[in-house]
């Protein structure tokens, strides 16, 4: 028994697993392959808790091949396993396109041959996300989009009916823009001090290149710079300076996003296409969306969920079973029916907190359970995937990159702003 349990992997106070996939991974997980006197089941390592009722899911409905979960909650550094860890079969998760993949992960061009899964079926940008030197080495399981939103009483305000870029949403801003008798912003469209993961994303579709270099990454600096120009000059032409930003946000902007635009308060608010989603529906049937692009493109979020079959899988035969089983349309509509049918507290936005990688899965399905998505899934034409990324790429956002867009598009500092390179090097000495 003591050796199923270090199967789980139930690690440190990082844990965040909810009670409720904990139940179902270990007596269904766990205990059915056994008392059926099955093979070594598949183990699947992930950090998306989800993969757990999925697996509970797959070996109910399957008479051979069953699989078991490991949950990781930093994934993408765990590989290769530890010399007296129990090796994966299959790894789920984000953040596993870098410069190790061909060492990690067996190609898996050989499923698209032998299934019935058409290559065709998934989004063309994310598949190449996954090839290397044209072979397939990871299978995109979902992704997420950069979402404004904003009330619908405020829609003659907003154009277009699916995408929309910087130069719409700041114009538009202004539009809504009103001061008081003071001289006081009482109402401000949409500021970009207020969320540097707009920063962020905006700089995406400003060409700015994130990918990996070594431990750490390269940048366009020129495309970078253009993005901070760019924004200095909304704040200072638009809403005054970011002082004047961030005193109205101080004042005005402490509740949900969805509240705030529909306080009027502000015209738009960004928030990530999972976020929005995973909002009660009662909470957003007064609220509408566009995707952030650029000339018709979205950027991808760069947390997109891929699976791998881990180069050295001892069972190779099942984790092609689970793969097949899972990439089919049936198979995640059955799994969409059934989290909603559950109706779970748990339960968490389309395949894997995302949509699915299949395009027909966010075509016919997903709007039977998310309406407003009818007629606003762009096509694969509009998509852009991240480059390879470090697999610590999640820690450099958060330290690197996020607080110097914040300090280098503050039209009020007066400080000199620590280069990208010099915030690396203290990366390094802290953090690696």
């Amino acid at each position: 028994m003591k050796s199923i349990f270090r199967l789980i992997n139930i690690p440190n106070s990082e844990f965040r697993i909810p009670k409720f996939f904990i139940i179902f991974l270990f007596p269904l997980s766990v205990f059915s392959f056994l008392s059926c006197g099955s093979s070594s089941p598949v183990v699947i390592w992930t950090d998306r808790p989800e993969i757990v009722s999925y697996v509970e899911f797959f070996n109910v409905t399957q008479s051979k091949a069953k699989a078991v979960v490991v949950y990781k909650d930093k994934l993408a550094v765990s590989l290769p396993p530890a010399k007296d860890e129990q090796s994966p079969d299959i790894v789920i998760g984000s953040f596993l396109r870098n410069s190790r993949v061909k060492k990690n992960f067996a190609a898996v061009d050989r499923v698209f041959n032998r299934s019935q899964i058409n290559p065709s079926s998934i989004y063309a940008p994310l598949l190449e996300y996954g090839k290397v030197n044209g072979r397939q080495y990871l299978i995109p399981v979902s992704f997420n989009l950069p979402t404004m939103i904003f009330s619908q009483k405020n829609h003659a305000l907003v154009n277009g009916n699916m995408l929309i870029d910087s130069d719409s949403i700041r114009d538009s801003a202004c539009k809504f823009n009103q001061k008081s008798k003071e001289d006081l912003f009482v109402k401000m469209g949409y500021a970009p001090s207020w969320d540097a993961n707009f920063i962020y994303q905006l700089s995406k579709t400003f060409g700015a290149e994130f990918g990996e270099k070594g431990t750490a990454f390269s940048w366009n600096a020129d495309s970078l710079a253009s993005t901070i120009e760019y924004l200095k000059s909304w704040t200072l032409e638009k809403n005054e300076s970011t002082s004047a930003e961030q005193d109205f946000s101080f004042k005005y902007l402490y509740a949900p996003k969805q509240k705030l635009v529909d306080s009027d308060r502000c015209l738009f608010a960004y928030i990530k296409s999972d976020d929005f989603f995973d909002i009660p529906g009662e909470q957003t049937e007064s609220i509408s969306f566009r995707w952030l692009s650029k000339d018709e493109k979205i950027f991808v979020n760069d947390d997109i969920t891929s699976l791998g079959l881990y180069r050295k899988t001892k069972n190779a035969k099942d984790a092609y079973a689970f793969i097949e089983w899972f990439f089919l349309e049936s198979t995640q509509k059955n799994l969409l029916e059934r989290a909603m049918r559950m109706d779970l507290d748990t339960q968490t936005f389309g395949i894997c907190s995302g949509f699915s990688s299949i395009k027909s899965v966010n075509e016919r399905v997903f709007p039977a359970y998310y309406k407003t998505l009818l007629g606003k899934m762009p096509s694969e034409d509009f998509l852009i995937a991240p480059l390879a990324l470090p697999s610590r790429w999640e820690s450099l956002k958060e330290r690197v990159i996020i607080p110097y867009l914040s300090e280098v598009t503050n039209t009020d500092s007066q400080n000199t702003v620590k280069s990208i390179d010099e915030r690396i090097t203290v990366w390094r000495n802290q953090f690696n």
